[in-house]
């Protein structure tokens, strides 16, 4: 099995995952998230691993991030318990091509094809008191607060980092707070996208989610996200904006040897 992956031929077992994609093109673009790739043989790999440098904090599993593609599970397998391939007396998240049926949190992915040369549509009109901007360190407070995931230390320095190294589109009121956002992760995927629950029913998210697809495509980056399964408002929204819904579904598999510890 695999992971969903991007491209037109959706079978073609040659093309990369997004994310791996995404993780490589950003390696090649002055690698802001610090990460390397591994591989089990070079050229003809049957396998790859996206992986943090080695400096990252074993305690943090936001940050130490995997994202892997492979043509041969026993491949993959032996990469992974190659010494100095993974940390596994660190916490880390790996985007697993086939996790065990008890981890959680499947994700539907979908990339929109880029637009025809003729195309002139433009996304739906701001309302005169939205306007657009970008977020900084200054909001990981708000982030946090509306992130399924949020909510302690390890969250928290992990949206700062994003802000820092990475695209991120907000909407603003005419007071500079932000009403709708859509951040850009170290795979290039549309990360923690939401809209103020008093804002809902604008289509902020449609303009925002446009715009940043637009923006990731001109840098020729893949303009694609993770979607939660039970998300059907995202989904649809996805869907009318032409973006594809990929076969299988991508999992985060957390593993944490202190996964028992407090957070701070």
């Amino acid at each position: 099995p695999l992971l969903p992956v991007f491209g037109q031929d959706h079978a073609d077992p040659a093309v990369p995952s997004p994310a791996v994609y995404g993780a490589v093109l950003n390696i090649n673009r002055g690698n802001p998230g610090d990460f390397e790739v591994a591989v089990d043989a070079w050229p003809d790999f049957g396998a790859v691993l996206r992986c943090p440098a080695p400096q990252a904090p074993v305690d943090d599993s936001y940050w130490n991030l995997q994202a892997a593609f492979y043509r041969d599970v026993g491949a993959y397998r032996a990469l992974l318990e190659t010494p100095g391939c993974l940390r596994w007396d660190a916490a880390f998240h790996i985007f697993a091509p086939s996790p065990p049926r008890s981890c959680p949190r499947p994700c539907p992915i979908s990339v929109p094809p880029p637009p025809p040369p003729t195309s002139r549509r433009s996304p739906r009109r701001l309302d005169p008191d939205v306007r657009l901007g970008t977020l900084s360190r200054a909001h990981v407070e708000l982030l946090d607060s509306t992130w399924a995931y949020g909510g302690n230390a390890w969250s928290r320095r992990y949206l700062g980092e994003l802000l820092e190294r990475f695209p991120s589109l907000c909407l603003l009121s005419r007071a500079g707070e932000p009403l709708c956002w859509v951040l850009t992760d170290g795979f290039a995927a549309g990360a923690h996208g939401f809209t103020l629950p008093s804002q809902r029913r604008r289509g902020l998210m449609r303009v925002l989610t446009a715009l940043a697809a637009r923006r990731a495509l001109a840098r020729g980056f893949p303009a694609y996200g993770h979607t939660a399964t039970g998300n059907g408002a995202m989904q649809r929204l996805q869907e009318a904006l032409g973006h594809r819904r990929l076969p299988g579904l991508c999992r985060f598999v957390l593993h944490n040897p202190a996964l028992a510890r407090a957070a701070p």
